[in-house]
């Protein structure tokens, strides 16, 4: 995948993310919660559009998400804390392409903002390495830095302790119930297991770890999840994707998924995604030799 140019903008990929697990396995003392996670990055998402400016100035054309302040928006924090960090004089126009459904748990914001502090990264030359984006990226976000990494991976901590790792080709159906709930009121949820026993990757890579934490607190809370999960029992087994609505399920190759989108209600948002271990971002980052 190759950046895009269209008049003064550049156009950037900000893939989305699925959960294949989530476990809660402890509380830090600053009230944080510990995970056990592993992040696979989709080859579908979001675009995001730069237009560079000379004036310093950090501008947003058109909200990303309905409601949110211009200074509130991730892309235009991520900008600016590129810009602070790096001492930058250079400046931008930032535009977003939504694909990504806002509360879903498919990591929009958080790939948005990394696309954002990745691609400028690069245009305006700032030569910040992938560590140092990344830190920049757990100051705006928990998910942020699996994407300015730009591979799936293990994860643990609040989920910035990443381990690169590489999954089999697999595709997935993905369904968005439309529904969302604020994480902040799940983690107060009584049915929310919060010390699971830790687990190994060795664990993960055998297929015995599987589930996420919020599933039965959110199938308990919201119908729309609940029918979700019964329309795709006929087709797999069923999977919530973070801390979201999103659902899915795993198949090993386009077809059978294909096949399986084809036997769901047509009134479900659904569609096919493929998982990929490299960030398409990275890939259009090759593509334009400025890095």
């Amino acid at each position: 995948m190759t950046a895009v140019e269209v008049a003064g903008w550049s156009y950037w990929p900000a893939p989305a993310k699925l959960n294949l697990f989530l476990h809660i396995t402890g509380r830090r003392p600053d009230g944080y919660h510990e995970l056990q996670t592993v992040f696979r990055l989709l080859d579908w998402g979001d675009r995001i559009g730069l237009r560079l400016r000379e004036d310093g100035r950090i501008h947003r054309d058109g909200p990303s998400v309905p409601g949110v302040a211009e200074s509130e928006d991730l892309v235009v924090r991520a900008a600016i804390a590129l810009q602070v960090t790096s001492n930058c004089s250079q400046g931008a126009d930032i535009r977003v392409e939504k694909r990504i459904p806002a509360g879903g748990g498919f990591g929009g914001g958080s790939s948005d903002a990394a696309t954002v502090l990745v691609a400028l990264n690069a245009l305006w030359g700032t030569g910040l390495d992938e560590d140092a984006l990344a830190a920049i990226g757990l100051q705006l976000g928990a998910d942020v830095p699996v994407f300015a990494r730009g591979r799936s991976a293990w994860a643990e901590g609040v989920g910035e302790k990443l381990q690169s790792i590489h999954l089999p080709p697999a595709w997935y159906v993905l369904v968005d119930p439309g529904v969302h709930v604020p994480t902040a009121e799940l983690f107060r949820s009584p049915h929310l297991t919060r010390d699971a026993a830790p687990v190994k990757i060795a664990d993960f890579a055998s297929g015995t770890v599987l589930g996420n934490a919020f599933e039965p607190v959110l199938r308990r809370r919201e119908p729309a999840i609940e029918a979700v999960f019964q329309a795709l029992s006929g087709i797999g087994r069923a999977r919530l994707t973070g801390s979201g609505s999103g659902c899915f399920v795993e198949f090993t190759t386009r077809a059978a998924a294909e096949q399986a989108l084809a036997k769901l209600p047509k009134e479900l948002r659904a569609w096919v995604a493929a998982g990929v271990d490299r960030s398409p971002l990275l890939d259009a980052l090759d593509t334009t030799g400025i890095v």
